[in-house]
């Protein structure tokens, strides 16, 4: 702003030469000046206002349009955001066929402590080495009492450790949210679920990470936002699962068995609906893996899935089954039973003298070592390989583990004659009993390939045509045989028509050859053999049972048969079947769940 003078000097001297009064001309420049500043003063206030009005104006209105636009929106949950990667630790849950809960989560607290706000760390070091026993007292004491900023103490708690914790009064202890992993029925399906750890940690909040079995196969599913926090269900009846593994416990106990393994399959769709493995451990509290020594001495081995077993006889139904599918035999051929039998400098015995003919039935039956290997030499070699592997076994099974590609059967590299006919009655080819349950269920439906799953689903497609359901009905028919007058009578269950094949091979060395007096005894059943619907498959690791005669017996017949038989007749009921006779006898219940031991 620039001033006029209030007595400017040109016009001071012409006033004066007029005779005017000066001061007149200084009052009115001094009124002009005034007028100045209020006008622009008024115009400074008028812009203000008008500021503030509009500022009021368009507030308002933005308050008015949103909350017109939430009017009509959908209501939504709130959502918190947050910046830098998020740890995802909502973890979905695991339920069988009915959905009841196998795996969940639940909320709970870790302890770390801040080492310089701890009133007194020394006795905070004391009396939490006293609520957690756990805890190495004087490596805690060193890291409560030194320079560090910053200690972990426990992962997860329970609410009593937390009520105990916040009884010593430190400031510096301090509880961190976590949301952990539960397995409410403890043990029960421990190998299929597997279990799970930490993976990243944070003061509030860590991640949860599957360590084995479903777990691990699905934890990139069941860790994803996008599934809604759908359950994954698994094929697995959870009442069947405990009764198989409590009766198949039994049957471990009274059979003095290692090890044992049972698998119950739905032939239609490769469904399992129970699978175990024993002995087993708590996912809750996974123990440690062993480093050295046989892996099958850990409680986290899974026999089911991982176990490389030769599985004996249960084998020669298959190249009987491929021999009337290729119209060379029926069951009534008589095959020559001399024994022993000679291929090249090895000789091949059968159990008995059975003399020489038997008929295919009767080589089935009796379980004739010889017999099958005459049958696998009409096949030859190449006829041999090629079915086991439509079979599938030449593969891993693509049942829904991550264990599942380690139990790869052990196949030869080479396959001359004797070892096409070794791997006839089930030695020289190494499978785990998952494997050999698929196997049957593929005879069992009909010839159809079928794949073994641990999801339970609608849709399953069929798999491929292997064996003529003209040749699979025969199978199953010898297979009933077995049972009503061969080596598995006591494999008999009244009313359900229980078809099987009894295997017992030597188990082998570790540095090579076989051990004299242990086992592998494994029975592979169909039932009810005229409709079948189940596979289920018993095999027992170094089982031994007194004989009536005295002595003992290791036998399929006198180990895994009468296990099964145990099975069969606690499970159908669970399963919906019904015996196909109106009258049954009253059965009363036993702690041994039925198992009675008897010799062959």
């Amino acid at each position: 702003m620039i001033l006029t003078p209030l007595r400017p000097l040109a016009r001071i001297l012409r006033a004066r030469e007029t005779g005017q009064d000066p001061d007149e001309i200084e009052a009115e420049l001094r009124a002009a000046r005034h007028a100045e500043i209020q006008d622009k003063a008024r115009r400074r206030a008028e812009t203000r206002l008008k500021v503030i009005v509009g500022s009021f104006v368009l507030a308002f209105g933005l308050v008015g349009f949103r909350m017109g636009a939430l009017a009509h929106s959908q209501p939504t949950e709130p959502r918190a955001l947050a910046s830098g990667a998020q740890i995802i630790s909502q973890r979905a849950d695991i339920v069988d066929r009915r959905g009841r809960v196998l795996a969940t989560n639940l909320s709970t607290h870790a302890l770390y402590a801040h080492p310089r706000d701890l009133v007194d760390p020394a006795r905070a070091a004391r009396e939490l080495a006293e609520i957690f026993p756990d805890l190495d007292a004087k490596r805690l004491a060193a890291d409560l009492t030194g320079d560090r900023k910053f200690v972990w103490i426990k992962k997860k708690l329970s609410p009593e450790q937390m009520q105990a914790v916040h009884d010593i009064g430190e400031p510096g202890l301090v509880f961190g949210p976590r949301e952990m992993r539960l397995y409410p029925n403890g043990r029960l399906a421990s190998h299929i679920l597997g279990g799970s750890q930490f993976g990243n940690e944070g003061v509030s909040s860590a991640e949860v990470l599957g360590m084995a079995g479903v777990e691990k196969a699905f934890d990139n599913w069941l860790r994803d936002p996008a599934n809604a926090g759908a359950p994954l269900a698994l094929s697995i009846d959870l009442t069947a699962q405990a009764a198989m593994e409590e009766v198949l416990g039994n049957g471990m106990k009274v059979m003095n068995a290692k090890g044992a393994t049972g698998i119950l399959m739905e032939v239609a769709t490769g469904e399992i609906v129970a699978m175990a493995s024993l002995p087993d451990f708590d996912p809750n509290d996974r123990p440690k893996p062993l480093l050295k020594g046989d892996p099958s001495d850990s409680p986290l081995f899974n026999r089911a899935v991982q176990g490389q077993y030769e599985l004996g006889s249960t084998f020669k139904i298959f190249p009987v089954a491929q021999a009337i599918d290729e119209g060379l035999v029926n069951a009534n051929t008589m095959i020559n039973s001399s024994s022993p039998m000679k291929i090249g400098k090895y000789l091949i015995h059968d159990f008995h003298n059975y003399g020489g003919q038997l008929s295919v039935a009767d080589i089935i039956v009796k379980s004739s070592n010889v017999g099958t290997v005459r049958i696998a030499q009409m096949l030859g070699a190449d006829r041999q390989q090629k079915f086991l592997k439509d079979l599938g076994f030449f593969e891993a099974t693509p049942v829904e583990m991550s264990e599942g590609p380690t139990g790869k059967p052990l196949v030869p590299q080479r396959w001359p004659a004797v070892t096409a006919a070794t791997v006839a009655f089930g030695h020289g080819l190494a499978a785990s009993p998952l494997h050999l349950a698929s196997a049957y269920a593929t005879l069992a439906n009909d010839g159809r390939r079928v794949r073994p799953t641990l999801v339970h689903r609608k849709d399953h497609p069929p798999g491929e045509q292997v064996l003529s359901p003209r040749a699979a009905a025969a199978a199953r028919d010898l297979l009933r045989q077995v049972v009503t007058r061969g080596t598995a009578r006591q494999a008999e269950v009244a009313g359900y028509g229980v078809g099987g094949k009894t295997g017992t091979a030597d188990k082998p060395r570790p540095g090579g050859g076989y051990y004299a007096s242990k086992v592998v005894s494994t029975f592979a059943a169909v039932y009810p053999s005229d409709k079948p619907a189940y596979v289920l498959v018993v095999s027992l690791d170094e089982p031994s049972v007194a004989a009536a005669g005295g002595g003992e017996s290791r036998t399929a017949g006198a180990t895994a048969a009468p296990v099964a038989a145990a099975l069969v007749h606690r499970l159908s009921p669970m399963l919906g079947l019904r015996p196909d006779h109106v009258t049954l006898p009253v059965i009363a219940p036993r702690p041994d769940d039925g198992l009675k031991v008897v010799s062959n």
